[in-house]
């Protein structure tokens, strides 16, 4: 590896707001915002929408948004389990 090409690997928080989850990992990502982490040292912090915590496929469960009645909509105008088309 070149040296002096690459961006710094350091240690940084990704935090998921809305499942109240954080990680320490190592990352080239920056942030101008920090966090003090649980062993008492200040990292930088990068908060993410979506994590392992929060995501359906991890935690089992699933959300249906189905706001404008797609769902529906398409059922009406295909009909439902009509066979032989």
């Amino acid at each position: 590896m070149k040296r002096g090409i690459h961006p710094a690997y350091r240690p940084v928080v990704f935090r998921d707001r809305a499942a109240d989850f954080a990680f320490l990992t190592r990352s080239t990502a920056t942030s101008d915002r920090t966090v003090e982490w649980e062993d008492g040292s200040t990292y930088p912090v990068i908060d993410v929408e979506i994590s392992s915590a929060s995501h359906p496929f991890y935690t089992g469960t699933q959300r249906v948004l189905d706001t404008a009645g797609r769902v529906e909509r398409f059922e009406r105008r295909y009909g439902r389990g009509r066979s032989g088309q």
